[in-house]
């Protein structure tokens, strides 16, 4: 396996590849590797002629107060990690290579959903995600890319980035990574005290008691939203949402809900510091 660290350098590998039929799949990440991420390389490996993993730590989805400068920077064990799992390529750029001028005068934004949700509480989150997936995108030529469904908001707007700007790319989503506990697998796990992490786990058990009540036929949102905030709250966690939406367009439900309607519950909560995602579809 081979890192490489420049966009020139990476398009003269690949290029060749690519005209040659072979497949490339790409993982994109901002580094931290754990077994969530191990899973997205697994699926282009298991499915691709070639697997490149992208560590970058991107600016510009940060906000002025959140952890950029603290966020786990480790490219010598990812590296391992990726190659131990057959990645073929890690791409690990500096920010003077991704934004060369600085940053970026064009941007890549969904007007619709930026500031919902995650977005409501992360001003320009959306935008520079969607940016730098763009970036990657073309520098790879990937074929296929890979994602995980914690991040349920971001993978829905990349999937509709690519339909929306003809990217010839497949999307492919992979299931949440948990631990045994039931605590979705993140990078800022790592920043959970021991306690906070015991209450944590009060996102995914809520979570699975209201997929329980809707297996039993509750249809309120109401009743369902409160499950999980009740949980979440008696765990001393502060939460910032937890809504109840559309699978297919992510518009939030209320009231009942009917017999095809497919939802998801998205939830994000602090824990000390910490801020943790979660989510799960109920049908």
């Amino acid at each position: 396996m081979q890192i490489v660290n420049t966009v020139d350098s990476l398009r003269k590998i690949l290029k060749p590849l690519s005209k040659q039929g072979k497949t490339i799949g790409l993982v994109p990440t901002m580094g931290a590797l754990h077994a969530g991420h191990g899973a997205l390389i697994k699926e282009s490996v298991k499915n691709c002629d070639v697997t490149v993993v992208s560590v970058f730590l991107n600016p510009i989805q940060f906000g002025k107060n959140e952890d950029l400068d603290k966020y786990p920077k480790r490219l010598e064990a990812d590296a391992k990690l990726a190659e131990s799992l057959g990645a073929d390529y890690v791409f690990a750029p500096s920010v003077a290579e991704m934004y060369p001028e600085g940053d970026p005068l064009t941007m890549v934004r969904d007007e619709s959903l930026e500031s919902m949700y995650c977005g409501a509480y992360r001003p320009g989150h959306f935008r520079g995600v969607l940016t730098v997936v763009s970036k990657l995108f073309l520098i790879s030529g990937c074929d296929h890319a890979y994602f995980g469904e914690k991040d349920y908001q971001q993978v829905f707007l990349i999937e509709r980035m690519v339909k929306d700007l003809n990217f010839d790319i497949q999307i492919h989503r992979v299931k949440i990574v948990r631990e045994e506990s039931g605590l979705a697998l993140s990078s800022r796990n790592e920043y959970l005290s021991e306690d906070e992490r015991k209450n944590a786990l009060s996102i995914s058990l809520g979570l699975r008691d209201a997929k329980d009540a809707y297996a039993k036929g509750e249809r309120s949102v109401s009743k369902l939203r409160d499950i999980v905030l009740k949980s979440i709250i008696a765990a001393h966690g502060i939460v910032q949402f937890v809504e109840v939406v559309n699978q297919k367009d992510l518009q939030k439900f209320s009231g009942i809900l009917g017999a095809e309607d497919k939802v998801v519950i998205l939830v994000a909560a602090f824990f000390g510091k910490t801020r943790l995602i979660d989510n799960i579809e109920l049908n």
